[in-house]
Order: C-alpha cells, then sequence, then structure tokens
C-alpha cells in the first residue's frame, strides 16, 4: 500500500477515533454517511442517528481506544479499513474492557469528503 494515497484515510480514522473518545458529536456527525449501516459485536443493525446518540447521551462512554494491527485497501472513491481496537469505557453503566476488529468502509460523498458508509464490530478473542 502507498502510505501517501493512504494518508487520508489514516487522518479521518484518527479523527474518527478522537471524536469517538471525546463523544464529540459534531465531528461524528461530517465523518458518518446518512445511509451508514453498521453491525454491532452483538449482531444488532445501527443507524447514524443510533450511533451519534449512544455518544449524546453518553451511553457509551470511552475512556481509551487504542488501535492496532491496521490494514487499508484503497480503490477509486472508496476504502476498506480493518483495525482491532483496545476499548475501555463503560456502556450503558457496564464497564468495557475489550478488544474488537472493525471493518469500515469509506467513501467519497457528493460533498467531496471521506464518510463511513458501512461497518462490521467483531469481539477479538485470545
Amino acid at each position: 500500500m502507498n502510505s501517501h494515497a493512504a494518508a487520508p484515510i489514516v487522518e479521518v480514522e484518527e479523527r474518527l477515533r478522537q471524536a469517538m473518545l471525546t463523544s464529540d458529536v459534531a465531528e461524528l456527525d461530517v465523518l458518518i454517511a446518512p445511509e451508514l449501516l453498521f453491525t454491532s459485536y452483538l449482531g444488532q443493525l445501527i443507524t447514524k442517528q443510533q450511533d451519534l446518540e449512544m455518544h449524546r447521551s453518553q451511553v457509551l462512554k470511552l475512556t481509551e481506544l487504542t488501535p492496532s494491527d491496521p490494514h487499508i485497501q484503497l480503490h477509486d472513491r472508496w476504502a476498506v479499513v480493518a483495525v482491532q481496537m483496545h476499548l475501555v469505557g463503560s456502556y450503558d453503566g457496564t464497564p468495557i474492557d475489550q478488544h474488537i476488529r472493525f471493518t469500515r468502509v469509506w467513501a467519497v460523498s457528493s460533498a467531496g469528503v471521506w464518510q463511513i458508509v458501512a461497518g462490521h464490530a467483531s469481539v477479538v478473542t485470545a
């Protein structure tokens, strides 16, 4: 993979990570496409509005979000990212300390910005 070509994806991935850590709903709104289709590690389908509401309401609170083992596939106007994340925080008051593998599909929107259009999460077991 050409690291120069991947730079925009690396940048939006880091913006996403920071927005998730700080529950920056305005930034998440920019990074997530209206038509988002995300499958949680529990198999639930989550829309953009549901994702934003988890952060807005502080149901999901992350204190650590550490990436490892990233893989990026670049295409013309879209990219696929697979990355393992160590999540520490809480969900609805229940502590979280898990390793999750995220797969995200990023696409260039009609406005010319990278947005997540689809994603999937799976728990990583030892």
